[in-house]
């Protein structure tokens, strides 16, 4: 099996354990306060097991389509978490480790009263930033503020699943900032048979 298959089939799977595991159809109010039918808890997969490998390699190939060679990626707690861990782990089979960091909500009250967690200094680090489910970009948004006032540069920035309601455009207008994804939401629902 070629890169390119092996890559496709990862790729299928890992879309099948987002639909059985993250996708769920009702009425719901999202973070973004819009009303939707459809929800994704992308911690539901990328926290799963079987899914870490999957999610850690899909961010690295992503990266490596759009050529970007970050020193460390990360974004807001929560959503970002596991999958900043996937990719720094997925990346020492790459022979080019990438760390993973964490963005505060709330700079920590003690200590080093940091905003950033992971990484010991921050200034001059080239950063994607990452998360789980893009909507109009809002925590995405937050990251990179706190991580530009940290003196590091955005290269980009990779969701699991936009949800196409103005993420990468907000993020474009306002950061300069192009926003790539792993599976789009329309995506997801025609797989699910719920166009």
């Amino acid at each position: 099996m070629s890169s390119v298959e092996a890559a496709g089939e990862e790729l299928a799977r890992l879309r099948e354990l987002l639909i059985r595991k993250s996708l769920r159809f009702g009425t719901f109010t999202l973070v973004s306060n819009q009303t939707s039918d459809v929800y994704v808890d992308g911690k539901l997969t990328t926290c799963s097991a079987e899914a870490i490998p999957l999610v850690g390699r899909a961010f690295l190939r992503k990266m490596n389509e759009r050529g970007w060679q970050p020193d460390a990626a990360g974004g807001l707690t929560l959503g970002a978490d596991p999958i900043a861990m996937a990719v720094a782990r997925e990346s020492l089979e790459t022979g080019r480790p990438i760390q993973a960091f964490i963005v505060r909500k709330e700079a920590k009250k003690h200590g080093m009263r940091r905003f950033i967690e992971g990484l010991e200094e921050t200034q001059g680090l080239k950063v994607v930033v990452l998360e789980d489910v893009a909507t109009t970009g809002g925590s995405t948004a937050e990251a990179i503020e706190k991580i530009l006032e940290a003196g590091m540069t955005v290269l980009g920035a990779i969701c699991l699943v936009d949800r196409e309601a103005g993420a990468a455009e907000r993020l474009r207008r306002d950061y300069g900032c192009e926003l790539e994804h792993i599976f789009t939401l329309s995506e997801l629902r025609a797989a699910a048979g719920k166009p």
